[in-house]
């Protein structure tokens, strides 16, 4: 019986031995099956981004390029194209499409600047930016010029595609940007174009980005090749589908107004460097799309109402816009600060909030007129006072960082006619 009982355990191990064999045996399979099918994803994957890029890159020579002159040569790359000038050591123009792709896009920045290896004479490089020294434990200490490496075709129109992306980082894609100029306004107006795409998830946008290139510009003293420093930058976005296109021409420096301030036309940015951005367009086409300076038709939501402030020029007497409006922080007199009306709010508690020339969120000026105040007003403030140009009067506060003033009566608030 004992003899029995041990010829069993010793079959049972066998069999589980043998079954622990063909469950491996099937589970390596298994996996060697999916790391071929994941393979093949991959390779179908990258064939699709492969056909995409050339889709766009012929859309983008079919009618994306500006013209070119006698001895102007094209440089491509995946997905943008340029044209280099030597002299001042950058880009003369970089041209791209916006996709639709990047709705959907998820590939992370991959900072591999390096140098373009398509420009015969060299395009600018590091050493035209900043100065490292490399350390014993094997770490950099960085010596920088005071200028980002700024895009000119920006990497995150690029995040859809890997290759795209990566190329973006070429220095023939770069100029030198202060920093407060790079991160802020120009970051601004990227990011409005992106949100159009966004928001009209079927749409591609043809762009146009440059410095404005002349003779007179000034140097970087530290850099290798003599690079120029740019002291104005543009940016021209065009949709042939709806025929509607947008200038913005932005001097380097901190700049405090509001995107609006800087929008142009596509011909006065043509007027200002003798190009001919879109060759191909019909003479009708031409004069719908160059001409355009409404923003409001680039913008989304509240962002729609949103308008420059005014001129300093076209201010009353003793009048300020709403972005000099922060100089008067705790003035002890009260000043007059002027623009246009663009959104209202009641709220639940009964005060009444006015924003004026960019609406809620991105308010630069505000009133608020507290419910106490509001029999001192023979109109409904938040009804009658929408969309009108005014002129408030008051000691300017700061409210979380956007200077405000409190009307306590319907004097302190004037409509320009």
């Amino acid at each position: 019986m004992k003899q029995i009982v041990l010829f069993i355990l010793l079959l049972t191990f066998t069999a589980g031995q043998l079954f622990s064999q063909v469950e491996a045996n099937s589970l390596n399979k298994i996996l060697s099956e999916i790391e071929h099918l994941n393979t093949k994803r991959d390779s179908l994957l990258n064939l699709i981004e492969t056909i995409k890029l050339n889709n766009l890159k012929s859309d983008l020579l079919n009618r994306g390029l500006p013209e070119l002159l006698v001895g102007e040569e094209l440089i491509c790359h995946s997905a943008y194209c340029l044209v280099y000038n030597e002299d001042h050591e950058m880009a003369k123009w970089v041209a791209h499409i916006l996709s639709r792709e990047i709705v959907n896009g998820n590939v992370s920045r991959t900072n591999d600047f390096r140098e373009d290896s398509l420009i015969i004479t060299g395009s600018s490089q590091e050493a035209d930016y900043f100065t490292k020294e490399k350390l014993e434990d094997g770490t950099y200490i960085y010596d920088g010029y005071g200028y980002d490496r700024g895009h000119l075709a920006p990497s995150a129109d690029f995040r859809w595609s890997e290759k795209a992306l990566s190329e973006s980082y070429y220095y023939s894609n770069m100029t030198p940007q202060l920093p407060e100029f790079n991160r802020e306004i120009w970051a601004d107006i990227e990011d409005i174009l992106r949100a159009y795409v966004y928001h009209n998830p079927t749409k591609d946008i043809y762009i146009v980005t440059a410095p404005v290139l002349t003779d007179d510009l000034p140097k970087q003293s530290r850099s290798i090749n003599n690079m120029s420093i740019p002291e104005l930058h543009y940016k021209i976005a065009v949709d042939f589908e709806d025929e509607k296109g947008i200038a913005f021409l932005v001097p380097q420096k901190k700049n405090y107004d509001p995107i609006e301030a800087y929008v142009v036309s596509i011909d006065s940015i043509e007027s200002l460097t003798g190009i001919n951005f879109y060759p191909n367009l019909t003479e009708e086409q031409e004069n719908k799309i160059e001409a355009n300076v409404d923003i409001s038709l680039w913008q989304s939501g509240k962002a729609k109402n949103d308008v420059a402030p005014m001129h300093p020029e076209d201010l009353p007497r003793n009048s300020y816009n709403t972005v000099q409006a922060k100089q008067f922080y705790d003035y002890p007199k009260g000043v007059s600060i002027c623009g246009t009306i663009v959104s209202t709010h009641k709220s639940r508690n009964g005060h009444i909030f006015i924003n004026l020339d960019k609406s809620f969120p991105n308010q630069i000026f505000s009133a608020t007129i507290w419910k106490s105040n509001i029999v001192n007003f023979s109109y409904q403030p938040e009804v009658f006072l929408l969309n009108k140009q005014v002129c408030i009067k008051g000691k300017v506060k700061d409210y979380q960082g956007t200077p405000s003033i409190y009307p306590d009566n319907e004097r302190k608030i004037r409509i320009i006619e």
